[in-house]
């Protein structure tokens, strides 16, 4: 299909010039003949999609409809839709239908959004590549021996493709940006606080995000409005008033100054990204930017820092998966059986065999969980542990603090911060699953965002000569500096000049 940004979408449909029912016809009919090859989508709703798309033609029609009345828009699948599964791409969560909806996701509803699918992720949002998925890895639509990115690569990957005009992702540690470098989209990341994590799955609660995904930065900018502002169900939601961001891009201000880290251009960059994202910079400056060096000293902690907090929070959230209250159960037939066979075979020895619901524990995650998740929880409660909680987790919330000083000491200095999104372009599928240590350092350019709660934005800089596939250019701003982070991103997006008609085939 070819694109059309959201307000040129809502003029045609309050003109008459289309309608919402054919408008989403169009998405479905792109979503069956695509999505059997990028697998993106792994609940396609599209009886409710239909009947949802005649409502609101109605309220277009009386002129009541909602901001979001054209917005056809897909949703990862670790965020809750009332009355439908919200599985985490995870075993332990695969018969879950949600009993509640998120706020963001009542709020598009509200704003007459029509919810076309849910989509696919890594799972409990673990990964840098979505292939940790119960549904198999989403494929990039640029080239389906890639990966799209995580954990949120359904999200970037589906509009890719043109399957829906938006999606809703999160992002831990670089789940909205980095899918959205690798597939050539826009992937804007918010302050934490800025949008309501009720309803959302938790990874690692003090640095997820709930963020949109775009074929351009005024439609994230449209979605962003929608779904941002205080929410008396999450007491993280910042009470801050919501700026109108679409209207703020309307005049786009050239004369900001930028900071370029010299920590983001050192070694295991590409040099084509490194000189993309570069060049970006150098045609903002002609624009009428400013372009300043800067240092952020602790940058080189990052990595090692989030997975520390990360992994202990996660290990915490995920307790609660015990085959008890919740998740997935195993067999406990088959637990007693096991049981007795073990003790069949101790010949009435003293040698430890676990109590029934003990094994019933662990039976149930070693069964629901896979390898990325027990790999982060068994690191997490490590951190955790008696005599290691000092050592590990409590240095590194200091740690956490200096990298916060860092962006803070910038944002004194500079409007936005450029720099890569991803160290490389789309890797091939399978290339880093044996080596969790290279996936991780897929992350590197986005961690430090999450660590110190100020926004991020990821948008398209052009492809990358030798292999063809997309490069980001990743802009971070202070927190709750929307605005300027937004503004910054739409100079560049002009500057890049992204051919926005085409469609990944």
């Amino acid at each position: 299909m070819k694109y059309i940004d959201i307000r040129s979408t809502r003029k045609q449909l309050d003109t008459g010039a289309t309608t919402l029912p054919d408008l989403v016809k169009g998405y479905i009919a792109r979503i069956e003949e695509i999505n059997p090859e990028v697998n993106a989508i792994t609940l396609q709703l599209t009886e409710q999609a239909l009947s949802r798309a005649h409502e609101v033609q109605k309220k277009i029609a009386s002129g009541t409809a909602g901001s979001l009345a054209g917005v056809v828009i897909g949703i990862k699948d670790v965020l809750c839709h009332e009355g439908f599964p919200a599985t985490c791409a995870s075993n332990m969560l695969k018969n879950y239908k949600a009993v509640y909806s998120a706020t963001v996701v009542e709020r598009l509803i509200e704003q007459d959004a029509v919810i076309v699918g849910r989509l696919n992720m890594d799972e409990f949002a673990m990964g840098s590549s979505n292939e940790n998925s119960i549904y198999g890895p989403a494929r990039n639509p640029h080239n389906n021996g890639k990966v799209t990115g995580g954990s949120s690569g359904g999200s970037a990957a589906a509009v890719a493709a043109g399957m829906c005009n938006t999606s809703l992702g999160s992002d831990t540690g670089g789940s909205i940006r980095q899918p959205a470098s690798y597939c050539g989209v826009v992937g804007l990341k918010p302050s934490y606080g800025r949008v309501s994590r009720h309803g959302l799955i938790a990874f690692a609660s003090s640095f997820d995000s709930i963020g949109p995904f775009a074929r351009s930065v005024t439609d994230a900018a449209v979605i962003l409005k929608a779904i941002a502002g205080k929410d008396p169900r999450d007491a993280t939601s910042s009470s801050r008033p919501v700026p109108d961001y679409p209207s703020l891009l309307d005049k786009v201000k050239a004369g900001i100054t930028i900071g370029i880290p010299e920590e983001y251009f050192s070694n295991g960059l590409d040099p084509e990204i490194r000189e993309r994202v570069l060049d970006v910079a150098e045609k903002m400056k002609q624009k009428g930017a400013k372009l300043v060096s800067i240092k952020l000293p602790h940058l080189k902690y990052a990595i090692a820092t989030y997975y520390v907090l990360a992994t202990a929070e996660a290990s915490s959230n995920l307790a609660r998966y015990d085959g008890i209250r919740y998740g997935h159960r195993a067999d406990i037939r088959e637990v007693h059986a096991q049981l007795k066979k073990e003790e069949d075979a101790s010949g009435g020895s003293d040698e430890a065999i676990d109590s029934p619901i003990i094994r019933l524990y662990k039976q149930s995650r070693a069964e629901g969980f896979g390898t990325e998740v027990k790999r982060r929880i068994m690191l997490g409660t490590y951190v955790l542990s008696a005599g290691y909680y000092d050592a590990y987790y409590g240095k590194a919330q200091r740690i956490r603090r200096l990298i916060k000083q860092d962006f803070e000491e910038a944002f004194s200095r500079v409007d936005v911060i450029i720099s890569p999104t991803t160290p490389t372009t789309a890797f091939d599928q399978g290339a880093n699953l044996d080596d969790p240590l290279q996936m991780y350092l897929n992350d590197i350019y986005t961690i430090s965002a999450n660590l110190a709660g100020i926004c991020g934005i990821s948008i398209p800089a052009g492809v990358h000569s030798s292999d063809g596939m997309p490069i980001g250019v990743q802009f971070m701003a202070d927190a709750f500096d929307e605005p300027e982070l937004l503004n910054a991103a739409r100079l560049a997006e002009i500057v890049c000049e992204p051919k926005q008609d085409q469609v990944a085939e």
